[in-house]
């Protein structure tokens, strides 16, 4: 049993900078030294590595992960008019980019186990005004792309992949990227892998998606003085000397991420009152968030709380599912298609604990000594 109270930090950025701070100093460096810090030359280095790393032929990056959610919808020509098909207990951004197209959103419940989007329910939401498929692979773990993608095909719709929170991860048989018309992916500094600050970027083997997302994000222009129709959606380039330098560690965080995931899983095996997560066969999930569930939402906050008290710094992901929200836009903006108990469990339940590759065995064992200590007082 471990006695002695300790803080355990939800995000160990400070300690990764450390970790890696000669590549991180050195690319910034060569940044700072170029004098080009907006298209320049690392941007392009990193767009190339990005694709490579997806094996897609395409990375464009841009200021943030939901302005790479809203360009790709408006290169594809979602729009007025159109409906996208996706989940209600994920970050608000995911709905939040189809509004900004012009599009309605149309919720569908989640997987009980994966808490991603249920393809069982999808095909039962499809109107004559349905165009594009948004799947979320949410807390690391990847959606049931096959079956996705097979939907799709039967009804000849576009399928974008939120990828926010999944980067490395795979399915069975199958990258992110693969089995979609794009994917977006996040890089602000909670995530897997992220810059100090704000990011995001479209991946993607359409080269039209390539052509007008570059074009959008620079204010409609492709060439020097000459512009159309776009915004300032433009990842900078020392943000992307940071993500260059950890792209090369994302594997190996990843896999860390899995050890901790596995250590958490054992220590917490015997719970009575908490739900783990669910890994599908097969599949890598790469743990951005390692979030467990109570399975009465009314031990969700004692829980946080006790944790809270303890030193250990957990939090929820998504506590307020998105219909739920204050800001949802009912009506045209949106609608429900179907019951969402999962997604509405999922929301009342969650309890996210520290995940980060540089945490540390005690801290690992100490968080699950006090959820389990929990667990014994809990009535």
């Amino acid at each position: 049993m471990l006695q002695t109270k300790m803080k355990v930090a939800f995000y160990g950025h400070v300690r990764q900078y450390h970790n890696i701070k000669k590549e991180i100093d050195a690319n910034i460096h060569e940044v700072l030294e170029s004098g080009q810090y907006v298209m320049g030359p690392m941007l392009q280095r990193f767009e190339k590595e990005l694709a490579e790393f997806h094996k897609t032929k395409y990375a464009i990056g841009v200021g943030n992960g939901t302005d790479a959610l809203w360009l790709t919808f408006m290169a594809l020509g979602i729009g007025p008019g159109d409906e996208c098909i996706t989940t209600t207990n994920t970050f608000f951004a995911t709905a939040e980019a189809i509004w900004i197209a012009g599009a309605t959103v149309v919720f569908v419940d989640s997987d009980a186990r994966t808490n991603c989007i249920d393809p069982a329910k999808i095909e039962a939401a499809i109107t004559p005004r349905t165009k594009a498929i948004v799947p979320v692979h949410l807390y690391g773990q990847c959606a049931d792309m096959k079956a996705i993608r097979k939907i799709a095909d039967k009804h000849k719709l576009l399928v974008i992949e939120d990828n926010a929170q999944a980067i490395a991860a795979r399915g069975d048989g199958f990258r992110i990227g693969e089995l979609s018309d794009a994917a977006t992916v996040s890089f602000i500094i909670q995530k897997n892998l992220g810059t100090f600050g704000d990011g995001g970027a479209v991946v993607t083997n359409n080269s039209e998606v390539d052509r007008l997302v570059r074009k959008m994000r620079n204010h409609g222009s492709d060439k020097r003085s000459c512009h159309s129709y776009g915004f300032n959606s433009r990842l900078d380039d020392l943000h992307a000397g940071v993500l260059s330098a950890k792209l090369k560690h994302i594997d190996e965080w990843s896999d860390q991420r899995r050890k901790w995931a596995a250590r958490y899983s054992k220590g917490l095996a015997g719970a009575r009152n908490i739900t783990l997560p669910y890994e599908m066969p097969g599949y890598r999930h790469v743990y951005h968030l390692y979030v467990i569930e109570t399975k009465q939402a009314k031990y969700r906050d004692p829980l946080l709380k006790f944790l809270n008290d303890e030193g250990i710094d957990a939090k929820c992901h998504y506590p307020i599912a998105i219909h739920q929200q204050e800001g949802y836009p009912w009506g045209k903006g949106a609608r429900i298609a179907g019951p969402i108990p999962n997604s509405e469990r999922n929301a009342a339940c969650c309890v996210s604990l520290p995940m980060f590759p540089e945490l540390t065995e005690e801290e690992v064992d100490y968080t699950v000594e006090r959820v389990l200590e929990w667990d014994r007082s809990a009535k």
